[in-house]
């Protein structure tokens, strides 16, 4: 990655961490709320409405919506976290009982090779 790219990797990362804020939808909320008395004054529903929905909800929102974004993805995050060290310990549990299965097949090859050998000592003093 280029120095330029670097820079303005960290300049974006930056700004949405300051954007992606409660503290900053407030801000946003005060800055347009100084436009709403002219609206008013207007006496016009068009602007009041436009007012509404170009000023203040798309820049109260537009933080509030990063804020939810940033909850939700620790939310996803931890849930992802949970989920692996369960799989680990899961993984762990399959490993250990895979040992003692090969041991117990181990265990029951020598057994099995015994009970060949008895049958085969009482087959020969059979014949």
């Amino acid at each position: 990655m280029s120095k330029v790219a670097q820079f303005n990797f960290k300049i974006a990362e930056k700004i949405t961490a300051g954007v992606s804020t409660m503290w900053c939808a407030y801000i946003f909320a005060a800055l347009a709320l100084i436009s709403l008395p002219a609206a008013i004054k207007t006496g016009d529903v068009v602007v009041i409405v436009a007012w509404i929905a170009q000023t203040f909800l798309q820049l109260v929102l537009l933080s509030i919506i990063m804020v939810g974004q940033k909850v939700s993805s620790a939310s996803v995050e931890q849930k992802i976290t949970e989920t692996h060290t369960a799989s680990l310990g899961e993984f762990e549990l399959a490993k250990e009982a895979r040992l003692l299965a090969n041991q117990e097949l181990a265990e029951l090859k020598v057994i099995a090779a015994d009970i060949h050998r008895v049958l085969r000592d009482i087959e020969g003093k059979k014949g």
